[in-house]
This record gives C-alpha cells, sequence and structure tokens, in this order.
C-alpha cells in the first residue's frame, strides 16, 4: 500500500481541505502528503502514489462534495474512484447553535468521501469509529439531543453522517441519553454557578512504560517538594478566593496526577485538609483522590482519605498480570493490588474505581480474560477499560521507534478489540453500565475509553470534564481552566505550565489568566 499521497487544490471553495485529508489517510497509514502541479499529466503520477482531487458545488440550497482518487494497481492500469455526498445548505444562524457551519460540511464530507474510497482501495477498515477522530464523540449526541432528536435518529445520522459501526452509534449515543440528567441541558440549565475543580500532583513512584503524562518521580530533596507546595498552596488558597469572589460552589473535586499518593502521609493530609478547608462546600458531592499506584499506598495514608471525607479512590493495577506489570515499570506485584484493595474497603470509602489497559505489551485475550476475573473477585463499583494509546513521549513509544522493543510485542488490533469485549462482558455481569467514553489519538485500532459504574456511582466529574457543560478550574501543573458559558456551552480555556519549574516560576502569571477568565463568564451575572 502507498505511504503517500497527492492533492490538488480544490475546486469550487475557498477552505482547505488539506488536514481533513491528511487526516483521514493517517488512519490508513498513509502519511506523507504533497502538491500536484496542475498542469502534470496523469501519466506522471507515481506507482506508488496516491492523488486525491477535490471538488465543491454549492447553490442556496445544497453543497456537494465530490472527491476522485487516482492510482495504479499493481498491473500499471490506471485507476480512478469518485465518491459523492450532497447534503442541505447549512442555515445562517447555525453557527450560533453550535452547530456546523459551511466550513465544518464541507470538511466532513471530504473525510467521508475520502474514507469511503480508501475502504475501497485498500479492503480495509481502520476503525470502527468512522471519521470521528476527536476525544469526545458524546458532545456530538449531546447536541443532537438538545435538538430533540431521539436514539434511533442520532444512531441513524452517526452511521451515515460519520461512518460510525452501528454498534459503536448505538454505545455512544446510549451512553449520553444516560449523562442528561447529570449534566446541563437546554431544559435543565440551571447549575451556572456550580464547578468542578481538578487538582494535579505530578509525581510518581517511577515512570511507567506507556505514559506520556507531564509526571515526575518524587525529588530526593526535601527543599525542591516543598517550593512545589507552597506553589500549590498557593494555587489552591487563589481559587478559593475566586470561588468567593463570584459566589461558585464546587460539586466535584478530583486530586489527580500523576499519582497524588506519592506523597507522604503528612503532606498528603496537609494538601487534603487545605483542599478541604478551602474548596469544599455544602453542595460537593464528589471528592475523589488517584491512589493509582498500591506501591504508593500505606496504613497512614489510607487513614488520611479516610479522615478528610475522600468518597472515591482510583487504584488502576492496569493488569492484574505480574508478567506484565514488571514490563511496564510497575514496582508492585498482583498480590500488593488485592492488599491494597481491601485496606481501602475496610477504611470504608464508598466508591472504588480500577483501571485496566488492553493491548498492553505482550498480553493476550487470556491475560485480560484473567485479568478481570481477579477484579471481578475484588468487586470494584466503577472500571476504566482503556485501550493502549502509543503516545509521543512515552517511553513504550521510543521502545518500538527506535528498534529495543518490537511491533510484534503489542496486541493486534482483532486481539485488542477482543479484550475490549472480554471486559464489556465482564462488567455487564457486575450489574454495571457504560457511562462515559472518551478517545485519544494512536489508540490500537481507532478504539476508545470506556468507563463502567454500578448503578449510582458514576464519577460526576469524569462526566462533567468530558460533555464540557460545566466550569472546571484546574490547580497545579498542567491542570487547565475551561469556563463554560452555561446559555451556549461555549468555553474558554487557559493552562498552567506541564514543567514543575515553569508552574512554580510563572504562578502568578497563571493565576491572573485564570482570574481574568472566570471575570469574563461570571464578573458581570447576578448571584443565583
Amino acid at each position: 500500500m502507498s505511504k503517500d499521497f497527492l492533492i490538488t487544490a480544490a475546486t469550487g471553495t475557498n477552505v482547505d481541505v488539506l488536514a481533513a485529508i491528511r487526516d483521514t489517510m493517517a488512519l490508513f497509514g498513509v502519511t506523507a502528503a504533497g502538491i500536484w502541479q496542475d498542469e502534470a499529466s496523469l501519466s506522471q503520477l507515481q506507482s506508488d502514489s496516491l492523488l486525491v482531487k477535490c471538488a465543491v458545488t454549492s447553490d442556496e440550497y445544497t453543497t456537494e462534495v465530490k472527491v476522485t482518487i487516482s492510482f495504479y494497481n499493481p498491473n500499471a492500469v490506471l485507476n480512478q474512484l469518485t465518491e459523492y455526498e450532497r447534503r442541505p445548505m447549512p442555515q445562517e444562524s447555525m453557527k450560533n447553535k453550535d452547530g456546523e457551519d459551511l466550513t465544518g460540511l464541507i470538511k466532513r464530507l471530504v473525510r467521508l468521501n475520502v474514507l469511503k474510497l480508501m475502504r475501497q482501495i485498500t479492503g480495509h477498515n481502520p476503525g470502527p469509529w468512522g471519521i470521528l477522530r476527536g476525544v469526545r464523540p458524546t458532545k456530538i449526541v449531546h447536541r443532537l439531543l438538545d435538538q430533540g432528536l431521539s436514539h434511533s435518529e442520532i444512531a441513524a445520522k452517526l452511521i451515515k453522517e460519520y461512518a460510525a459501526a452501528p454498534v459503536k452509534a448505538d454505545l455512544v449515543t446510549g451512553i449520553a441519553i444516560h449523562q442528561r440528567p447529570f449534566i446541563a441541558t437546554p431544559d435543565k440549565p440551571a447549575g451556572g454557578k456550580k464547578v468542578s475543580i481538578y487538582v494535579g500532583i505530578p509525581y510518581c513512584p517511577s515512570r511507567c512504560l506507556y505514559c506520556s503524562f507531564p509526571a515526575y518521580v518524587l525529588p530526593d530533596r526535601r527543599e525542591q517538594l516543598e517550593i512545589f507546595l507552597r506553589a500549590i498552596t498557593k494555587d489552591i488558597e487563589s481559587t478559593a478566593g475566586l470561588l468567593a469572589k463570584f459566589n461558585l460552589s464546587v460539586e466535584n473535586i478530583y486530586v489527580g496526577g500523576g499519582t497524588p499518593t506519592s506523597l507522604d502521609g503528612a503532606d498528603l493530609s496537609t494538601l487534603l485538609s487545605l483542599v478541604r478547608q478551602e474548596l469544599c462546600g455544602s453542595q460537593t458531592r464528589e471528592f475523589t483522590v488517584e491512589a493509582g499506584r498500591p506501591d504508593s499506598i500505606n496504613d497512614e495514608k489510607i487513614d488520611v482519605l479516610q479522615q478528610y471525607g475522600i468518597n472515591r479512590v482510583s487504584i488502576n493495577p492496569q493488569t492484574m498480570q505480574d508478567k506484565t506489570l514488571k514490563q511496564i515499570g510497575r514496582r508492585h506485584t498482583v498480590q500488593d493490588i488485592i492488599d491494597v484493595f481491601a485496606k481501602i474497603r475496610h477504611a470504608g470509602i464508598p466508591v472504588v474505581n480500577m483501571d485496566v489497559i488492553a493491548g498492553l505489551p505482550g498480553e493476550t485475550q487470556a491475560d485480560m480474560e484473567d485479568t478481570m476475573r481477579q477484579i471481578v473477585l475484588l468487586n470494584p463499583e466503577n472500571i476504566t477499560v482503556h485501550t493502549l494509546a502509543l503516545k509521543r513521549g512515552s517511553i513504550l513509544k521510543e521502545s518500538l521507534s527506535s528498534g529495543t522493543m518490537t511491533g510484534q510485542a503489542l496486541p493486534n488490533e482483532e486481539i485488542t478489540q477482543a479484550m475490549l469485549k472480554t471486559a464489556a462482558d465482564y462488567t455487564a455481569n457486575m450489574n454495571m453500565h457504560p457511562y462515559y467514553l472518551y478517545r485519544q489519538k494512536y489508540m490500537t485500532g481507532n478504539l476508545e475509553n470506556i468507563g463502567y459504574a454500578k448503578p449510582d456511582t458514576d464519577c460526576l466529574y469524569n462526566m462533567q470534564i468530558m460533555e464540557e457543560r460545566q466550569t472546571i478550574i484546574g490547580i497545579g501543573p498542567a491542570a487547565g481552566t475551561k469556563a463554560v458559558n452555561p446559555s451556549n456551552w461555549r468555553l474558554q480555556s487557559c493552562y498552567n505550565a506541564k514543567d514543575v519549574g515553569s508552574y512554580i516560576k510563572n504562578l502568578d502569571i497563571y493565576l491572573s489568566e485564570r482570574h481574568t477568565l472566570l471575570s469574563r463568564l461570571y464578573g458581570d451575572h447576578e448571584e443565583d
């Protein structure tokens, strides 16, 4: 299969469609792009290249997008395949309603046509999500639900307009419908002064093989850690001032990272005491702490979690296979996971989440089966099933790129998909339902991550951060603040530096940016 393609300027429009074509070609492993000179003859087309031409025709009522791909088959015969898609012209008001404008329509139809053509040319379907490449496909469903469409109408639209597989269209629609009582909607816009808080602790006991998060091993020098703790204390206190100034109430608090429980017991106690005192209020429903690494937990820290009213803890084994834990850089065993889980249970923390990853190096479907069997015995309230993503900056990606680890070490797309099916079957048998979903770039098989929950244990923060219908205030390195206007779900964001040193050095700048951002949204509003 060709690894490169050429493109001519699209005719009939000023819309730049190169990115739309490039994104879709990348699904098929065609990543190199070049410009085709209009005066060139097709006889000059290289035998291992694809030529993509786009033409757009619009009138008062409709827009038509035509894509033609030319290529030479193995017998040196020129082939030209064409796909057309015609749609009604978007209304002028659509942009204001967070709908699809003409530019968005043209780009989407280009993607759709290229996908259909490349499926014909390659005989390969690169994934069940079609041209849906964003992190949050549920946001599309929520917009359609806002317009009054039914489950079946939305699923049909995802299949037709985005080429999603029927099973994924039904899954993502069902998840969004389940979320409606928990998030703001046009008929339930109340809660504009409710926010959630994210507190990021950037330290871990060690770096996992697959991780690309901006996490650091806990510093050996106490003074370095104290400088960070002073900075995040200032960040928390500044946030408390904003809550008071704009009369905001905190619904959910999520302390993540990194691994917050990497801090020693005294530092963790000081941090959670401050968060509880400054940020919790009468309307705070959920207080989560990531305790993802069992090697970061001890009896003292569990007592701290209990003392400050933590009602949700995430313990993230990723796998229940000792061979894999060693391979991915974890410094604990399966038995350590079981022991820590039992202690968390004994402490009476009501909701426990466990993360697993499908597609880890060296694992088989039987390994996933055994992992899920062991997790069922522990019986957590939430299970989040991730698909391995080969992220830039991770040790795994670097190892594959350098050749120190071969691609054969990773389960292929079919095995990974079977792993997800295994996990879904086990969660269903535990009376769990899928309650949130998101996707990432570079995921095996272009699949997804799904959170499952037992009844009445859904993580509210996870839903809010994914659906972006509530303001999230970010504290700490790499944290982002997203201010959501409840009248139209439009958001504006600002971000703290990922690097701990830069975060500390420029903290006053980030605090000022956050204050300005929230002032724009809340400063002129009357109190609810």
